[in-house]
């Protein structure tokens, strides 16, 4: 920025040290100081550009107004000037007020002075008399009118708007004011650019953020998109491999169960001893239940992939619905609110209840069985009671062969049961079921992790113990 030295003159006072210029020092210490106060207003007025154009614009319309003592202050930019400051123009009244520029009480040749440097056309100057004239571009006025300043505002050597000033009669403006005003014009001009540029920067950011996180954003939507899709496929080839297994089931092994069952009636109606035919007739209704067993595995395969993770009481009821015989009325109840056990527990416990409702059909000859799933405080119980003619003593010595030894691989289904109870950390407890058959339970504790428990006590310990 050149330096102005006529400014320079009038701001640094007088130039000779002889003791007739004394009342000239008197003045010109008292014109420092306000010059020095006036540049630190404008100083402070100036290092506002990240606060804002709007900020910055009345911190430079203020600093104007304090140092002038003035009633009346204009800052305006040229149309087509310094686009992206904003606001464009400002008006502060006699105590320092901000005015609307539409306000009708706003003075004529206020109104006059900023639609002529908004329009660009030049200042026009009102006198007392309300007469006007146009300059072309002089810094000031005050020569015409002591009480009006108007100082241009350039950048880059064009004239992009002015600082406009009325003072009232008691207070007239001098060289040294108008001096002022144009080292606060010359820097307001780079501090509104400096302004706008920042806040540009500012908003640029603020949209390379947002985009940023909205870019982040759809790749993690594409990243989870992925994921489901490989779930998917995976899916795919398991529910294509359980189709498979379905087919080879049904047209195979339950081909070969049903024929084995023909074959057994066959030779049964050419039996003449009873009790061979009975025997036949227990080999007839045991195939007969393999088939049932492999039509419902079949059925399991075929839609166990058509849905998510099911609850435990949702495969019980599944269980009591679909997979058992159709003579045998199953009911299912809940009692206590659902807690959820580990995928391999419900397993288990889905196991346990399935084993005992087909030992209740197969061997009890039961017409109805009752699953019970209860959720207690520290405790889940599971249990599966029938009106078959099953004797609990007689399945509690039958589980004790299978324990001990059963080289013949009878009785391994309750084997199985105690063996599965074991590993969850449950115990197995056979007695006489209320109506009339035999009710299988199983215990579980709540809130201790399904693992295996090695001498966890069943029903041969406790039982014995109970009834003794």
């Amino acid at each position: 920025m050149s330096v102005d030295h006529h400014d320079l003159d009038q701001l640094t006072g007088i130039r000779s040290g002889k003791p007739s210029f004394y009342i000239e020092y008197l003045a010109s210490a008292e014109r420092l100081r306000r010059v020095i106060h006036a540049l630190d207003r404008i100083s402070r007025a100036l290092v506002r550009t990240t606060e804002g154009p709007g900020t910055l614009v009345r911190s430079v319309a203020e600093a104007a107004a304090d140092h002038l003592t003035a009633h009346w202050v204009v800052f305006a930019l040229a149309e087509g000037a310094l686009p992206e400051a904003a606001p464009r123009h400002l008006v502060l009244g006699p105590a320092g007020e901000e005015v609307d520029a539409a306000d009708p009480d706003l003075p004529p040749w206020v109104v006059a002075h900023l639609e002529a440097v908004r329009s660009g056309a030049g200042h026009a100057h009102h006198d007392s008399t309300g007469d006007v004239s146009r300059s072309n571009g002089a810094d000031s006025d005050h020569a015409h009118d002591p009480h009006h300043l108007h100082v241009p505002v350039h950048l880059d050597g064009d004239v992009v708007g002015e600082i406009v000033a009325w003072t009232g009669a008691e207070r007239a403006i001098d060289a040294t004011d108008a001096s002022v005003l144009r080292v606060l014009a010359g820097q307001t001009a780079a501090a509104l650019q400096n302004s706008a540029l920042h806040q540009r920067t500012m908003t640029l950011y603020g949209e390379a953020s947002r985009h940023a996180e909205d870019l982040a954003a759809r790749n993690d939507q594409l990243q989870r998109t992925r994921d489901a899709l490989t779930v998917a496929r995976q899916r795919e080839v398991l529910d294509a491999e359980r189709h498979r297994i379905a087919r080879e089931l049904h047209d195979s092994v339950t081909q070969y169960a049903l024929s084995a069952g023909m074959q057994i009636e066959v030779v049964r109606s050419e039996i003449r001893d009873e009790r061979q035919r009975e025997r036949l007739e227990t080999a007839k209704a045991l195939t007969r239940r393999a088939v049932e067993q492999l039509r419902s595995a079949i059925y399991a395969l075929n839609h166990s992939g058509d849905r998510g993770p099911q609850s435990l009481p949702a495969m019980l009821e599944e269980l009591g619905s679909v997979h058992m015989p159709s003579d045998l009325r199953v009911e299912v109840r809940m009692e206590g609110r659902p807690v959820a056990l580990s995928s391999g527990a419900e397993r288990s416990l889905f196991r346990v209840a399935g084993e005992a409702l087909f030992n209740a059909a197969v061997h009890a000859e039961a017409s109805v069985a009752v699953v019970r799933l209860a959720y207690r405080k520290d405790r889940l119980v599971l249990s599966v009671s029938d009106d078959g003619t099953g004797d609990p003593e007689h399945v509690r010595r039958s589980l004790r062969v299978a324990a001990a030894g059963d080289l013949d691989g009878s009785h391994r289904g309750l084997a199985n049961m105690a063996d599965r109870a074991r590993e969850i950390g449950g115990t197995l407890r056979i007695r006489r079921a209320p109506q009339g058959g035999i009710r299988v339970e199983v215990g579980v504790p709540l809130g201790t992790s399904p693992t295996a428990a090695a001498g966890c006590p069943t029903e041969n310990s406790e039982e014995s113990r109970s009834r003794s």
